[in-house]
């Protein structure tokens, strides 16, 4: 594993990523990244976690790392939390490369902390963490040529976290994209996963949103008790 920050390219790449950079996954097929110690507690949905995977299917696990690589439907109604910027199968053995990196301090958390009061205007937060892993320009199984890149992006910050799904160019394959929890007391799947138009030149992922942000969907995923609200508009999560 190595540590490298690419230059990004915006006018290629129509979703609104946040920086490419940090430590690079191992190239296996249906594998993950080591243990990744996060530099700040991560609560998701009530639970703290000081841990994390970043797993080359294109999710992200707590406890344990996941290799699946057949995409299901949420709810799962499963014994693990999962975040799925986007679930199939991967394979960066030959194409592309998986990034992780942590931030608390910097540009990075000026950012995440401009994004969470747009989106999100009712709360007063102040990003303390960030936590940003980068599928890169990645394969489909088995290395067919194709090329696609997202994120998820977690941000912390006192009482609060958050999750940021942001989409590149999506090439056309199988798919699934949102959250679970443990026991799916608490799931999102991001509208028009499974169907034709997930994936592709018009992916819904990377044209859609719920912030009004071609290619991001964000979503506030603390401690579950109240909505979440988008732009002025209400949303009760699950």
């Amino acid at each position: 594993m190595i540590n490298i920050s690419l230059k990004f390219n915006s006018s290629y790449y129509p979703g609104p990523l946040y920086p490419i950079a940090g430590t690079t996954s191992p190239r296996t097929d249906d594998g993950s990244s080591p243990l990744i110690p996060l530099q700040r507690t991560f609560v998701y949905f009530g639970r703290p976690y000081n841990q994390i995977y970043v797993n080359n299917n294109g999710h992200l696990t707590f406890d344990n790392p996941w290799y699946s690589y057949t995409p299901q439907m949420f709810p799962l109604y499963g014994s693990s939390d999962i975040i799925v910027p986007f679930w199939t199968d991967l394979d960066n053995r030959q194409t592309g490369a998986i990034y992780y990196n942590q931030y608390t301090s910097g540009s990075v958390l000026q950012q995440a902390t401009q994004d969470i009061h747009a989106y999100f205007p009712g709360l007063s937060f102040n990003a303390e963490w960030v936590f940003v892993a980068t599928w890169y320009e990645v394969a489909y199984f088995p290395t067919t040529g194709t090329q696609t890149t997202f994120q998820a992006v977690l941000i912390s910050g006192g009482r609060y976290s958050f999750v940021l799904l942001n989409y590149g160019i999506i090439a056309s394959t199988n798919r699934n994209a949102g959250y679970d929890t443990i026991s799916s007391s608490h799931h999102f799947t991001i509208p028009g996963s499974f169907t034709s138009n997930a994936t592709g030149s018009n992916s819904v992922f990377s044209l859609g949103s719920n912030v009004n942000v071609p290619g991001r969907w964000a979503f506030r995923i603390d401690d579950g008790s109240t909505g979440c609200t988008f732009n002025g508009k209400t949303r009760t999560r699950r």
